[in-house]
């Protein structure tokens, strides 16, 4: 048995900012990343972009060089089997690890297609699932999305953009409906469809017979491809196993990323986090938040008092050659208003008078200023009542 440590479940960004952070204050301590991946620490982001297209394969989050500077050790391919809390040991791959300190940082698996046939679509998550969509989409010509959030709109522009034919699918009328509102899906309809991908919503799947989707209106859509990009289930488990406080299925964690089984920290999609400048819990499913919410973890096992979760959230998603950013708080808005600009947009989101949320696109300016705004509970900087198109929920 090894001499204790701190212990990272999880080797994406949650699991690798949690072992950094905590070798910057700990610089004698073990530090070891445990992951059931085979694969080296990599980003997701380009899976579904420049991966997907074939521009590159260097998708690794550091050189292995960063762990072996750091003395971090990544051990992969071994899935944990059992946490003992009482004796501080996690067992993974038959062997037995002691910790100090416990960070989950787990992450999340994708949501199976939940119709007949649902497992013959490939799905998008890892590497090796991005290996099998990119070997696929050599040999197509015609590829199906199923899911419009913006993994599948990614994909989809990114199919389209090696010649396939692409039919994206998905419930709402408009990509991210449901979330963004009409004005802003209307705009997001506007860029996949500039890929030259199709958008069909408004329908459901029924099911998926060899390389057909069928619709629930009865319509049948035919390709050589199927992806699924139907969301994520966050990997709690491990968790529930050692009697750590779970709610919608994640992790209950303060703002210092703290469970309620002590030496046990959680970060990461798996986390439902107290957000100090939000002053609520917020579950997130962003990169950068993941990293940062990481980093808290892994300064917080360290015994650094003052590392707290206060970010505003936000990401940017590529679809095709357009950038868009989003910086919210994500649990809602009573109102928005979109803005035009010349070549882009901005879509302003209030609750209660206070901005809650910016979407831009070519709007660099707007995207800064949003940040500050919702992180100081201000009203948006445009007349919310002006464009009478603009939604409200």
């Amino acid at each position: 048995m090894t001499e204790p440590g701190l212990i990272v479940i999880g080797s994406g960004p949650a699991g690798v900012g949690a072992a950094g952070a905590y070798r910057q204050r700990r610089p004698e301590a073990p530090v070891r990343v445990l992951t059931a991946d085979d694969r080296h620490p990599y980003a997701r982001p380009p899976l579904s972009k420049e991966f997907l297209r074939g521009e590159t394969d260097d998708v690794g989050m550091h050189p292995e060089q960063w762990f072996d500077e750091r003395a971090i050790e990544v051990i992969l391919a071994a899935p944990v089997e059992h946490i003992d809390v009482a004796r501080r040991i996690v067992t993974a791959g038959g062997e037995e690890y002691p910790y100090s300190a416990l960070v989950l940082a787990s992450g999340a698996s994708p949501s199976p297609l939940p119709v007949p046939g649902g497992e013959r679509a490939l799905q998008l998550r890892s590497l090796d699932d991005a290996d099998r969509l990119r070997a696929a989409a050599t040999e197509a010509r015609s590829a199906v999305v199923i899911g419009a959030g913006f993994i599948g709109c990614e994909a989809a522009a990114s199919l389209a953009s090696r010649g396939l034919s692409v039919t994206l699918v998905a419930p709402s009328e408009m990509p991210q409906q449901k979330r963004l509102g009409e004005a802003a899906g209307q705009r997001l309809l506007e860029l996949v469809e500039a890929t030259g991908a199709r958008y069909v919503g408004g329908v459901e799947i029924a099911t998926i017979e060899g390389n057909s989707v069928l619709l629930e209106s009865g319509v049948t859509i035919t390709a050589d491809l199927i992806l699924a990009a139907t969301g994520i289930t966050p990997n709690s488990g491990l968790a529930d196993d050692i009697g750590v406080e779970l709610q919608d299925g994640r992790i209950v964690v303060d703002a210092e990323m703290s469970t309620n089984v002590d030496g046990v920290y959680a970060a990461g999609d798996v986390a439902r986090a107290f957000n100090t400048t939000a002053g609520r819990p917020l579950m997130v499913e962003h990169w950068q938040d993941a990293a940062d919410q990481g980093e808290v973890a892994g300064a917080s096992a360290a015994g650094d008092d003052d590392a707290k979760w206060s970010g505003v959230p936000g990401f940017w998603t590529t679809i095709g050659d357009a950038t868009v950013k989003y910086h919210a708080w994500g649990d809602g808005f009573d109102r928005c208003r979109l803005v035009e600009h010349d070549g882009g947009f901005t879509v302003w989101y209030e609750a209660d008078g206070a901005t809650v949320g910016v979407l831009t696109y070519n709007a660099d300016d707007d995207y800064d200023e949003g940040e500050e705004l919702i992180s100081a509970g201000k009203p948006a900087p445009v007349d919310m009542d002006a464009d009478r198109g603009a939604d409200s929920h």
